[in-house]
C-alpha cells in the first residue's frame, strides 16, 4: 500500500476484522456464553475465516514496500 491513510485503513480494518472474528469463533465455540451464537459450529467456521481475513489485512497495512518508504 503506498498512502499513509490506506496503510492505517488497512490496519483498523483488518484489527476489527480479527477481534470480531475472535468472538465469533469463541461463542461458536462454547467459549463465550450469553448469545443466541453460542455452541453454534456455524459461527465457529464464520469466526475462524474473518480472523484470517483480519490477519492478512493486518499484514498487508503493517508491510512496508520494498523500496525502503
Amino acid at each position: 500500500m503506498k498512502s499513509r491513510a490506506g496503510r492505517i485503513t488497512l490496519i483498523v480494518v483488518g484489527a476489527i476484522a480479527l477481534l470480531v472474528g475472535v468472538v465469533f469463533a469463541g461463542q461458536g465455540a462454547n467459549l463465550i456464553p450469553g448469545s443466541s451464537m453460542t455452541g453454534d459450529r456455524t459461527w465457529l467456521y464464520i469466526g475462524l475465516v474473518l480472523a484470517v481475513v483480519g490477519i492478512v489485512l493486518l499484514v498487508l497495512g503493517i508491510r512496508r514496500r520494498k523500496d525502503g518508504s
